[in-house]
């Protein structure tokens, strides 16, 4: 079990955004929604302080910190799509309300930067000859198309 569980800031969006997350991507739900119960800069007694929840996998914390603070491209969520299908529907859904970026990026509606790519971008990557066919290719999308980067790679 890891013990780094990343945490995410909202103003008071944390309960939204997490199940919205929860909603598009496998293997995700809610754990636990925790409720404040002194008042704080952020929630007063009662609203909602932190929500603990599963997104694919990975145990991820949501914090209603009162204020708003802007999501950089130093950090990103990266999400392995196993075919093109669960890409897209997962690219869809994140995008709705968001911005489109190069290269396979996006910045959904809350402002949390996400990389939406082939799941076996990491072994692709990790070959010289393939990494520059796939990356060429790459570099000419936005959302990615993996029949495109298996193909370049196929011929490299």
């Amino acid at each position: 079990m890891s013990r780094i569980t990343p945490c995410l800031w909202f103003k008071d969006q944390a309960e939204e955004a997490a199940r919205f997350y929860c909603s598009i991507l496998p293997d995700s739900h809610v754990d636990a929604v925790h409720r404040a119960t002194v008042d704080s800069p952020g929630p007063k007694v009662g609203d909602v302080l932190l929500v603990e929840f599963t997104l694919a996998g990975q145990k991820m914390q949501a914090l209603n910190g009162g204020m708003d603070a802007e999501y950089g491209l130093a950090v990103s969520m990266s999400f392995g799509a196993r075919d093109q299908a669960e890409l897209d529907r997962v690219w869809d859904g994140l995008l709705a309300g968001g911005a489109a970026q190069q290269c396979g990026w996006l910045a959904d509606r809350y402002g949390l930067n996400w990389q939406i790519v082939p799941e076996n971008m990491g072994k692709i990557l990790a070959d010289p000859a393939k990494s520059r066919a796939a990356m060429a290719e790459v570099f000419k999308m936005v959302k990615i198309d993996i029949a495109t980067i298996e193909k370049a790679v196929a011929n490299a």
